[in-house]
């Protein structure tokens, strides 16, 4: 079986270099996550150009992730060495943007004094730092580490949701949409989303139109609003760092699975990020337990996993993507199809208040079925939006999912679906010459033979968005 759940890399300094993207997109990267957080607007077109020109030289569709940094708080570089923390060392915490070292932090947030509070604890860099806050003197606050790590780059200091006096999307992250609509980005992430009004402050096209909008769950305020956000969203991401320190580390193998199931079951795309390798950054494999966590999230129902400081200051990131793979692989050998899909269809099939939901979830439950009952080992998606597609890959079916669009956008957009093989669609005329050239390219791209028994998932009406017509058919033979 092919690989299903799909690989998210971050590019940054260790993986920019064009001979690293190819290495990167061979191994199995099937999106490229651009992190504006520590790149330029300048930087990160320049890497989304090269990404964009070698995934066609490779002959692979990737698609290309823009991270918007949204209201984190950061501290000022590190510069290119980490820094160790020790236990007990005193640390000082002023506001500045010009460089942070073992003894004092500058901290790149104006207001950081004000939402603060003195006397309790901060988590620096998804908690490999945790300082106990003592008091502020004048232009700095002193600090006691009481967890020692390695900090590098500009990692985040966690100041709770409720306190921050800024919310999503920043000014600064409307700028950045507005730059990189013009470059047709595929998908964009919304930083630290508190309830679905942020995504409407936004402002972007729904997506094939515009980008593909990733909401990041890692605030209790965003749990709270937790459907709204999702059906606001087209894909979603579980930021386990923030989540983990706002709700606490005992509850997020609790909130991960619910917050997976809520978006499988609503058809959205379901992305687990955080410490998936942390290990390999500097070494060559990672641990036992980050390999049984990562396998655990793919059992879940994760559709993509991602991968942060692993691949982008990592030292060796393509072999941090092959690794990846494998254990995706392995995981996806032994996920329970059948168990999944019974679930779902009972799940989805009690919410009947949208037609075009309920049209969708009866041919998405039936095209499952038939997929058991009948042995079919492949499903032919033909979708404009991409919507057929992404309604089909939540059942996480045994077969392989083709799925067809004439938008190139659209097409990118899939690469973040579950068990989802995109494949252009030159034609874009009506259903049945649709399908006709489905099923060709189906043979001569997909590797399905002729004569095989496939079904095919379609909407035949453009306006709406169900999706209303199941066929079985015959891959045809060569002309």
């Amino acid at each position: 079986m092919a690989r299903r759940t799909k690989i998210i890399a971050t590019i940054g300094p260790a993986s920019e270099r064009e001979p690293v993207l190819r290495d990167l997109i061979r191994a199995g990267m099937d999106v490229a996550r651009l992190g504006m957080a520590h790149s330029t607007l300048e930087e990160n077109a320049e890497r989304l150009s090269a990404i964009r020109r070698i995934a066609a030289e490779e002959g692979r569709p990737v698609g290309v992730l823009v991270d918007l940094p949204g209201p984190k708080v950061r501290a000022a570089s590190f510069g290119d060495d980490p820094v160790v923390f020790v236990e007990g060392a005193a640390v000082q915490l002023r506001i500045g943007h010009l460089r942070s070292r073992a003894a004092v932090i500058e901290v790149d947030y104006e207001a950081f004094f004000r939402d603060v509070e003195p006397g309790g604890r901060m988590s620096i860099g998804d908690g490999r730092v945790i300082l106990q806050l003592g008091d502020r003197d004048g232009d700095r606050l002193s600090s006691t580490v009481i967890h020692g790590g390695v900090l590098s780059g500009r990692p985040g200091l966690h100041i709770p949701a409720d306190r921050l006096s800024v919310s999503a999307p920043t000014p600064e992250d409307l700028h950045a949409v507005e730059f990189f609509l013009e470059h047709e980005v595929d998908m964009i992430a919304l930083s630290f989303v508190r309830s679905a009004a942020d995504l409407d402050r936004l402002g972007t096209p729904p997506h094939p139109h515009g980008p593909l909008v990733v909401s990041k769950i890692e605030t209790a305020a965003a749990i709270a609003d937790l459907t709204g956000i999702i059906e606001k969203s087209g894909a979603v991401m579980v930021a386990r760092g923030d989540l983990g320190n706002e709700c606490g580390i005992e509850v997020l193998p609790v909130l991960q699975k619910q917050i997976i199931r809520q978006c499988i079951s609503l058809g959205r795309p379901a992305i687990t990020a955080t410490q998936m390798f942390e290990s390999m950054i500097e070494g060559p494999e990672p641990t036992r337990a980050e390999v049984s966590d990562v396998a655990n999230a793919i059992w879940d129902g994760s559709s993509a996993v991602m991968l942060s400081g692993e691949t982008a200051v990592g030292i060796d990131p393509a072999n941090v993507v092959a690794t990846m793979a494998r254990v995706a692989r392995h995981a996806d050998e032994n996920f329970d199809h059948h168990g999944w899909t019974a679930e779902l269809a009972e799940l989805r099939l009690t919410d009947a208040a949208d037609p075009g939901t309920s049209i969708t979830d009866a041919m998405t439950v039936a095209t499952a079925r038939a997929v058991e009952e009948l042995g079919i080992r492949t499903i032919v998606c033909v979708s404009g939006s991409g919507f057929t597609v992404r309604s089909m890959a939540r059942f996480r079916p045994s077969a392989r999912i083709l799925g067809f669009s004439a938008d190139e956008r659209t097409v990118r957009q899939l690469t973040l679906s579950w068990g989802t093989e995109p494949i252009h669609l030159p034609e874009d005329g009506e259903i049945d010459l649709r399908v006709i050239e489905a099923l060709e390219l189906a043979r001569d791209q997909g590797g399905v033979e002729a004569g095989e028994l496939v079904a095919v998932l379609a909407g035949t009406d453009p306006t709406s968005r169900a999706t209303n017509e199941l066929r079985l058919e015959r891959i045809p033979a060569p002309a």
